[in-house]
């Protein structure tokens, strides 16, 4: 896994131009797997960022990149791999939608990680602020407007201007962890 996207199947190990090939990174002589694997010490919730491309199609992709910024005003960011064939259609978006996935949800974040062209077929959905899909059953949506971008490595770092949201009924999102799905144990409290 990287740490702003999961791979087309997250239990394997994505292959790397780097690592294959025998090269280390070029910053400090890092190996691109070792570095992917001590970032993935760090649990993350999953989501699926929605947006409308320019021919009005809906886009969307996995991603576990997803932070909130600042409450006054309220921001939150994403990242999105500089190789990415939807980059430039996510960078033009006027909003996306960052669905939170529960627990229950991992075929979603499988569906929208692979390579598929048809991942809105059949879905159970409905429309938010700038056409964005909102994907229904999810934890929480944030509808946001595509307030700026940096250069970040290999990655474009979207910040979005939080302009709705809504939590859902579901209670337990869907977790990453060490290149797996994992769920959290609720504690009973009585």
């Amino acid at each position: 896994m990287t740490p702003s996207t999961l791979a087309e199947n997250p239990a394997i190990d994505p292959p790397c131009q780097t690592c294959d090939a025998g090269r280390t990174l070029v910053t400090k002589g890092f190996c691109c797997r070792d570095l992917r694997s001590t970032l993935g010490s760090f649990a993350t919730g999953v989501t699926v960022i929605t947006a409308l491309a320019p021919d009005g199609k809906p886009i969307g992709l996995t991603i576990s990149s997803f932070n909130s910024v600042s409450l006054d005003p309220p921001l939150v960011l994403w990242s999105l791999s500089t190789n990415s064939p939807n980059l430039d259609a996510f960078r033009s978006a006027s909003h996306y939608a960052v669905n939170i996935l529960s627990a229950d949800q991992q075929w979603l974040s499988d569906r929208f990680a692979a390579r598929d062209n048809d991942r809105f077929a059949d879905l159970s959905q409905r429309t938010g602020l700038g056409g964005a899909p909102l994907i229904e059953g999810c934890c929480a949506w944030f509808e946001c407007s595509n307030e700026a971008h940096y250069p970040g490595g290999d990655h474009l770092i979207f910040v979005g201007r939080v302009e709705r949201f809504a939590q859902g009924e579901a209670e337990s999102p869907l977790i990453f962890h060490s290149a797996r799905y994992r769920q959290l144990a609720l504690l009973n409290r009585d």
